[in-house]
């Protein structure tokens, strides 16, 4: 018998959901009827749609962890959790480090997905279905140059979904994630403005650059991997967890 993969009358939590690929998969997940809770920094709520409650948390506060609790405890029953927010830093050279932005980019990309499904574990699974989406990046199984922090947290993200799977699969939680390659959101935009004031391509050549390389001729977009996160959200992907999902039109 075939499942109903409808999303109607599921809760689903979405970090970094105020903008970019959070805020596509919520939209996503809420066209197929799901609640949709973001948890975004308070100065990128502003805008929500209506309907959609909103948790002003700040991955990258030492009392985040706490306040991600907090709200699976008031919330009691979570279906599904998208462990999205991220950031990306400037591209450096493995002579350019920077601690501090180091320690901030590692907090919130790793240390925030994993606290993300830590505290909703348990919410996850009184649902009895509980699923988690996290977000990884096509860097998360190849590096590209002056990329090594953000490489380096998004490899991590990899093993986070790999161990969580193995620790939560017994209570009846999946926990997969998705890899994307680059998708023209304002933030990629932008970094290639920055990029191209230096000196490198004007951004509209710099994407086509990287739709060439690609095997469908394109760059994937937010509504491809918003798509992607529905089906790993629903029942339609009951039988898989601990899995990294693609979703670059086949540029790696």
């Amino acid at each position: 018998m075939t499942k109903d993969v409808s999303l109607s009358g599921r809760v689903a939590v979405v970090t970094g959901a105020a903008r970019g690929l959070g805020r596509a998969i919520a939209n996503r997940l809420a066209a197929d009827g799901a609640t949709i809770i973001v948890v975004d920094r308070p100065a990128a709520l502003s805008d929500a749609p209506e309907g959609w409650q909103v948790a002003e948390i700040d991955l990258a506060d030492d009392t985040a962890d706490k306040a991600l609790a907090d709200l699976a405890r008031t919330l009691g029953v979570v279906d599904i959790v998208v462990a999205n927010a991220g950031v990306v830093p400037p591209w450096r050279g493995m002579d350019a480090l920077d601690l501090a932005e180091w320690d901030r980019v590692m907090r919130i990309n790793t240390w925030g997905v994993a606290a993300t499904i830590g505290a909703f574990a348990e919410a996850l699974e009184q649902s009895g279905h509980g699923s988690v989406v996290a977000m990884a990046s096509i860097n998360g199984y190849r590096a590209h140059p002056k990329q090594v922090l953000y490489t380096a947290s998004k490899h991590a993200v990899i093993g986070i979904v790999r161990a969580a799977a193995l620790d939560l699969g017994p209570r009846h939680i999946r926990v997969n994630g998705l890899a994307p390659g680059p998708i023209a959101t304002d933030a990629l935009l932008s970094r290639l403005e920055t990029r191209h004031a230096q000196g490198e391509p004007q951004p509209v050549v710099a994407l086509q650059e990287l739709a060439n390389g690609s095997a469908l001729g394109r760059l994937a977009t937010p509504e491809d991997v918003a798509n992607a996160a529905h089906f790993l959200a629903s029942d339609a992907s009951a039988g898989m967890t601990g899995t990294i999902l693609p979703v670059e039109a086949g540029l790696a």
